[in-house]
């Protein structure tokens, strides 16, 4: 029987991690590891968006996840993404990511190339095939990989004993009931786009991943904790505050992530350096947003939690 308990709740995308150079720094994946056991959610979902994993090499990726376990000692359920745009590294991820205990692997479909759906189910077959005693979660996020999970493709998917799981980043919410009725009792599907973490949960997410969970934590749980005792109208609240936040931080000429890492700065003291090109950095005229942005938090914690 599969344990479902340990994907219900908070999960956030880890954010990468870096030195002055731009390499990838290890004390600072456990620093921010420690942080996310310290701020109480449930886990934490490593290498994906977030992690900038289309930019990082697979040494950079190994290491991130090698530093998380490392620090995490089992307080938190962690989920590897490991896909790359071929099924051999995807593979090398998958393997390595079982041989250091993860929770879950998880992996989006190829992108670039259209590929047809039993060419996307064989390839993630193949990763699941490559860590055969570790659970296998489905990233659809079809806005950015450019192919969306289509229920044939999903029906497809579910007759691996493996697949436990949607990471479901589609905007539809009406996708969480159709995976949910689908994958039957005992599947996992998690609320993808932070700014409808209510509506998802609504609608029978088990719980939400999401990439500005790590930089706001607390509103998110709280999310959590309103909609559990049934409380919908504040946490709609809680939800329309972190969206202005996330609106906010999405102004800057500077990625979004760029912005996270500097507001954690700000309000945490956690030192993560900047983003890897192509991603736009931070420019000075940045700033002025970025501590508005932290301001807002500030007083969003203050109201609400």
């Amino acid at each position: 029987m599969r344990n479902t308990e340990k994907y219900q709740g908070i999960i956030p995308a880890f954010y990468a991690c870096y030195n002055d150079n731009g390499d990838v720094d290890a004390q600072r994946v456990e620093l921010l590891t420690a942080y996310m056991i310290q701020k109480g959610v449930k886990g934490v979902y490593v290498g994906g968006s977030s992690g900038e994993c289309i930019y990082q090499t697979v040494a950079d990726r190994k290491l991130t996840l090698e530093h998380v376990m490392k620090a995490a000692e089992g307080k938190l359920t962690v989920i590897a993404h490991v896909a790359c745009n071929n099924t051999a590294e995807s593979r090398e991820l998958a393997a390595h990511a079982q041989s250091l205990g993860v929770d879950a692997i998880a992996a989006i479909p190829p992108i670039y190339f259209h590929l047809p759906e039993y060419a996307i189910a064989r390839y993630w077959n193949d990763i699941s095939d490559a860590a055969p005693d570790t659970d296998f979660v489905i990233y659809n996020i079809p806005q950015l990989a450019g192919v969306a999970l289509t229920m044939p493709l999903f029906r497809e998917m579910i007759k691996n004993p493996r697949v436990a799981a949607v990471k479901n980043s589609s905007m539809p919410t009406q996708d969480i009931q159709m995976f949910k009725a689908e994958g039957g009792e005992g599947f996992t599907v998690f609320n993808g786009p932070d700014e409808q973490l209510v509506s998802g949960l609504a609608m029978g997410a088990d719980g939400g991943i999401g990439g500005t969970y790590a930089v706001m934590p607390q509103l998110y749980l709280k999310i959590e904790e309103l909609m559990k005792a049934g409380n919908i109208l504040q946490a709609q609240k809680v939800q329309y505050a972190a969206n202005e936040i996330i609106y906010g931080m999405c102004a800057c000429h500077g990625n979004m992530y760029g912005v996270i890492k500097e507001i954690l700065k700000i309000r945490e003291g956690l030192q993560l350096g900047g983003v890897r090109k192509p991603l736009p950095s931070l420019i000075p005229e940045d700033m002025e947003q970025v501590h508005k942005c932290a301001s807002m938090i500030d007083k969003a914690i203050q109201e609400f939690c």
